[in-house]
């Protein structure tokens, strides 16, 4: 997939201390382009609109939060 177009957001939750820092491009057709803002030209995962709506969804009920 070509990538060259996509626009690039950084999450709220990202900090700019060099910890958890990931970017979103939402305006691909089709798909949901996720990277990591400290490696721009490293490897991007993709999703279509539903799994990144059930990732996100996932996210916001603590499916995901460690249970240490």
């Amino acid at each position: 997939m070509d990538l060259n177009t996509a626009v690039w957001r950084k999450s709220t939750h990202s900090s700019d201390n060099g910890g958890m820092c990931v970017e979103v491009a939402a305006n691909l057709p089709g798909v949901i382009a996720v990277r990591d803002s400290k490696d721009p030209s490293g490897p991007v995962l993709l999703f279509t609109p539903t799994e990144w709506q059930s990732f996100v969804g996932g996210l916001k009920l603590g499916r995901f939060d460690s249970q240490s």
